[in-house]
């Protein structure tokens, strides 16, 4: 299999994949592990909330975002893993019964000035539910490897 390189991913690119459904057992087993508010634990008492119900935690739709990704194309390319995450929003609150994929665009791209092996690609990652609706958004940078240094190494 041919692994996805730096410049596989050209700015302006729009990716849409990935398919996760979210259940009331995952939200709470979630919530119990990481993130144990009432708002992502107890069904009746996040009623009361300014939620007005069940909500999945953020981290966990962030955790959903990064299987999602890992799925469609992290795990078959040259990632050499992310400086960080400029930007992360949660948008609109995520449900039991929600349906999560991802919109992926590529906005920059740039060689390493000091790892010229290296590209880093900036993404937008935005989750959307099945009413077309913008759940969280996330902007970062990843790095890959380079194609074009790799055949100048081999020279």
């Amino acid at each position: 299999m041919d692994l996805l390189h730096f410049e596989d991913f050209p700015v302006g690119e729009i990716a849409d994949y990935g398919a996760a459904d979210v259940t009331v057992e995952a939200i709470k087993d979630f919530a119990r592990e990481f993130d144990p508010q009432v708002f992502h634990l107890d069904d009746a008492a996040a009623r009361a909330t300014m939620t007005g119900g069940l909500i999945a935690s953020g981290w966990h739709v962030a955790a959903m975002l990064m299987r999602m990704s890992c799925d469609h194309f992290l795990n078959r390319s040259t990632c050499q893993g992310a400086p960080g995450i400029e930007e992360i929003s949660w948008v609109k609150p995520v449900r039991p019964g929600d349906r999560l994929g991802v919109r992926r665009t590529t906005l920059s791209a740039r060689p390493s000035k000091s790892r010229p092996e290296i590209g880093l690609v900036e993404f937008q990652f935005e989750v959307i539910n099945q009413s077309d609706e913008v759940v969280m958004a996330q902007r970062g940078t990843i790095l890959f490897k380079r194609r074009a240094a790799s055949s100048e190494a081999k020279r």
